[in-house]
């Protein structure tokens, strides 16, 4: 975890409002990598179909995938003092299919332009989208693919303070990441 301190942002973000916390669902709120025949302690196994999932069975039928979610996380997240906001390659459809399992209202979504690899600094591909979205705001991220190249570009290049908070896909979202974004949006008031 890195949090940068800038003061404010390019925007010129109000004081007081909230900071934004930017969730991606596969690694934090769907623990993926988890021993795919064990569902972890909380969570609910759910069939989905998110829009462009083209898996087909052995029979040509489409299959939906997959997704371990922990209806407690809707109630723990909404309880932070931030906005939160989708940062996920599912867009709309973790409005229309992952928040109402866990107890989510509709929420803003990031919209991708395109999703790549890495860029020309090695940054995660979703990094300098979210720094876009977040104009200056102070904002927290949840992911599994965050990298130190990350944190270096937030803590040297971002306007404002930011918490990266890398998310083991084995275990999603735990207590202890709740509490470290709860800290920091407290600390940056």
């Amino acid at each position: 975890m890195t949090v940068s301190t800038g003061q404010q942002g390019a925007s010129g973000a109000a004081v007081g409002r909230l900071p934004i916390l930017f969730l991606d669902v596969d690694g934090p709120l769907n623990p993926f990598a988890a021993k795919p025949t064990r569902r972890p302690a909380g969570y609910v196994t759910h069939r989905l179909r998110p829009a462009g999932w083209t898996e087909h069975s052995f029979y040509g039928r489409p299959r939906a995938l997959r997704v371990w979610l922990n209806p407690d996380h809707g109630a723990a997240l909404a309880g932070l003092p931030v906005e939160l906001v989708w940062a996920t390659t599912w867009e709309h459809d973790a409005n229309r299919l992952i928040g109402p399992q866990i107890g989510l209202p509709r929420l803003p979504v990031v919209e991708w332009p395109s999703k790549e690899r890495a860029d020309a600094d090695g940054l995660f591909w979703k990094t300098r989208h979210l720094a876009e979205y977040a104009a200056g705001r102070p904002f927290a991220w949840v992911d599994d693919q965050i990298s130190p190249a990350d944190w270096r570009w937030c803590a040297e290049r971002y306007p404002a303070p930011s918490l990266l908070q890398p998310i083991d896909p084995r275990f999603g979202l735990r207590e202890k990441d709740f509490a470290a974004i709860a800290r920091w949006a407290a600390l940056i008031g």
